[in-house]
């Protein structure tokens, strides 16, 4: 696929008013979400839930784009109709997880390297065929005593750089994702410090390897203290920091970023990229690529009973049009209530 077609579709997946849903989760992950709502992790369940998810109306008002996992992607609608063809009707482009998780870095305790480049080949291929037109792969970077060391940032940027060569190969926008955990208790200065070397790192190979970066989109953390720390940090000190950093490391050339949401509260993550986009100038188009903060009021109100799929449904709503409005700096507090 030429560069232009490439750009075409991240800068889709990056419009105004739309972010990109998160409903990538393995089926370990989902079934402790499920554990939360006294369900249990079972096949039916998982389409049901995805049903739920995907059959929201208009959905495709503030969604531009869905990540799906392997099974989601070869399963049908309720109706019967595979859920890559549901979601382009609506005019959301579906999308894969292609990498198979993180695993222990060898000689280096406490710090993963992101598996799955055997085979990655083909596997596009095949996701190309089922209606994929963008991936997406995950590696996550922990600060502790010591880490992330130059070997983990190292591996995980190669490892995040041959998967973006494979999908743009392939004909498949990659979203780069690497992410620096939120779980410790670190400070915010911290953050900004792994955030912005693990940066450098990425694009650094991203550069070795050729990758077109108009044809990608990035998906960072924002710089945020550890949930453990001591003190955390308010909305604006986020804001600035996580800007700053993207200035000092993503080339103008890329299309856009889309957050993750890292473990943040729905209403938090909304908040924070309301104050990113307030500010003026930015080279790249900013916006969301939420799991939980987009799904957890859904799956708590959908509760896995057929009886409540439209409260569930409502609850995704309005999470997609409060952070599409917080893409174009539109967002209050207030909004929160109606």
């Amino acid at each position: 696929m030429r560069v232009a077609e490439l750009n075409a579709i991240a800068r889709a997946m990056v419009a105004p008013h739309k972010g990109i849903l998160a409903a990538d989760e393995s089926t370990g992950t989902i079934g402790k979400r499920f554990a939360s709502i006294g369900i249990e992790n079972v096949e039916p369940n998982r389409r049901a839930y995805r049903d739920m998810l995907f059959g929201t109306p208009d959905l495709g008002g503030h969604i531009s784009a869905a990540i799906l996992y392997d099974e989601t992607i070869r399963q049908p609608a309720l109706d019967g109709t595979p859920f890559p063809e549901l979601l382009t009707k609506i005019g959301i482009i579906p999308g894969i997880k292609v990498d198979l998780g993180a695993k222990d870095l060898a000689l280096h305790p406490g710090e993963k390297v992101t598996e799955g480049l055997d085979g990655l080949r083909e596997r596009i291929a095949e996701y190309v065929a089922l209606g994929a037109r963008f991936a997406k792969w995950r590696a996550v970077i922990t600060i502790g005593d010591g880490i992330p060391s130059r070997a983990c940032l190292a591996v995980n940027a190669h490892a995040l750089a041959r998967y973006a060569a494979l999908c743009q190969e392939g004909g498949l926008v990659p979203i780069v994702e690497p992410e620096v955990l939120m779980d410790g208790d670190n400070s915010i200065e911290r953050c900004e410090e792994v955030t912005e070397e693990t940066l450098h790192t990425v694009f650094d190979e991203l550069a070795i390897q050729g990758i077109a970066l108009e044809g990608m989109v990035l998906k960072p953390n924002m710089v945020v203290p550890g949930k453990k720390a001591p003190r955390q940090a308010g909305v604006e000190a986020v804001a600035e920091r996580t800007i700053a950093v993207l200035r000092r490391c993503v080339p103008p050339a890329v299309p856009g970023i889309a957050f993750l949401s890292g473990g943040q509260s729905a209403e938090l993550a909304t908040e924070h990229l309301q104050a990113m986009n307030a500010v003026a100038n930015l080279p790249w188009a900013l916006t969301f690529s939420y799991g939980r903060a987009l799904q957890d009021p859904a799956l708590k109100a959908w509760g896995g009973s057929p009886a409540n799929v439209q409260a569930g449904r409502e609850q995704l709503a309005r999470r997609a049009r409060n952070n599409g409005a917080a893409r174009d700096a539109a967002y209050s507090p207030a909004m929160e209530a109606a």
